[in-house]
């Protein structure tokens, strides 16, 4: 019997239209890996994130999520186990909702709340506000929330169904500096559980790769640049080569930050 992949994405191509998004993808992500996504804009994160979660079919190549292959399982039942927080969410929710409300809405993974929550569910969605210090912010309307406030609130919602596994889609857009490094602190918290979900972290943000994240993949234009163990992902020849331009990279306390190098004086 085969090995069990969290993601198997074999051959992927996609096309809309004339322009081919993505082609010849794959990707194979183990149980007890978390990978970092990492690809500048218009290289196909988006495109690839849809077609995990089904929402948009490959031109070509087969995709499988949690050893069930796409067109022989039941798409609805497959999001229920896959978490996604990204900022086209946030556009979508009722502005009325209250945090927990929000929270709430992960159980069946639905925009705004069309069931009345059990008992058990409003304790834990308690639970997962009170874990990432959103407890105060329980009755307060989404909508009054700052953006690391509606971050955490988010992620609390995706945590709700147990997922096994959990994208996050460029969540520190827009955060400044000490709401970014609380959110990333939360991020390796739930990296840490033992029976937590498998994280695929999306960014073009290469400081905001943290230790937990054994794996990274480079996309580019479409296609996987480099995949592998992060240590070996983010070196300075691998980067310059990315990115199409000499840079620096230093690390320190298992992160890693990129520069560009200083020009020399013209003599």
């Amino acid at each position: 019997m085969g090995e069990t992949f969290i993601i198997d994405i074999r051959g992927v191509s996609w096309q809309r239209e004339e322009k081919e998004i993505l082609q010849q993808v794959d990707w194979q992500v183990k149980p007890g890996e978390h990978w970092c996504l990492v690809g500048q804009n218009g290289s196909g994160k988006t495109s690839l994130l849809n077609m995990i979660c089904g929402y948009t079919w490959p031109t070509k190549g087969s995709v499988s999520v949690l050893g069930h292959r796409y067109g022989e399982v039941d798409l609805r039942d497959m999001r229920k186990s896959i978490g996604w927080v990204s900022s086209s969410l946030m556009s979508q929710l009722h502005d009325n909702d209250t945090a927990e409300q929000v929270v709430l809405s992960g159980t069946e993974a639905t925009i705004g709340l069309y069931t009345r929550p059990t008992a058990e569910h409003r304790e834990r969605a308690a639970e997962l506000l009170e874990q990432f210090g959103c407890g105060s912010l329980r009755h307060s309307a989404y909508r009054t929330l700052s953006q690391g406030e509606r971050q955490k609130v988010l992620i609390a919602r995706a945590l709700m169904a147990s997922p096994k596994l959990l994208i996050l889609d460029e969540p520190c857009t827009g955060l400044d500096i000490l709401a970014r490094e609380q959110l990333l602190s939360m991020i390796t918290r739930i990296a840490e559980q033992p029976d937590g979900p498998t994280l695929i972290y999306v960014t073009h943000h290469i400081e905001e790769i943290l230790p937990c994240f054994s794996h990274t993949l480079l996309l580019k234009r479409g296609r996987v640049e480099r995949a592998g163990w992060t240590k070996d992902v983010l070196t300075k020849e691998e980067l310059s080569r990315f990115f199409e331009v000499p840079l620096d990279i230093r690390e320190g306390s298992g992160r890693f930050w990129i520069s560009l190098p200083e020009r020399q004086p013209a003599t």
